[in-house]
């Protein structure tokens, strides 16, 4: 099955795993794998079929959505073999820096305004 962007991109997820990810994990059906995983905690999360919904979402949601996956993907990619960064203190820090904007885009996703647009897609 061939990678199909729908809500991250491949090179999202890889700029934010940083130049020291390991090649071996950066393939497509880890790609493939980390995107669906997203969606699905997104869905369940934002209590909608991301999947289904992503292209009626305006543009603010679907960035903080992007942003998210893009993230989640980084670090499934950073945690696959670690070993490429300089220290896993580096790995580890990145991680820190990707959960915590994780965090907060899930507090703005839980936000009254950002619930109202998504059901009116519904």
């Amino acid at each position: 099955m061939a990678y199909v962007a729908v809500i991250v991109t491949v090179a999202e997820m890889q700029f934010k795993a940083g130049e020291n990810r390991d090649a071996t994990g950066d393939v497509e059906a880890n790609h493939i794998v980390l995107q669906n995983e997203a969606m699905g905690y997104l869905s369940g999360f934002i209590q909608d079929d991301v999947s289904a919904g992503f292209s009626g979402y305006d543009a603010v949601t679907k960035l903080m959505l992007t942003e998210w996956a893009a993230r989640y993907g980084g670090l499934g990619l950073m945690m696959f073999n670690p070993a490429g960064y300089t220290e896993l203190i580096e790995a580890e820090d990145m991680a820190q820096v990707h959960i915590y904007r994780m965090e907060k885009i899930e507090e703005e996703l839980s936000k009254g305004e950002v619930q109202k647009q998504i059901k009116v897609n519904k």
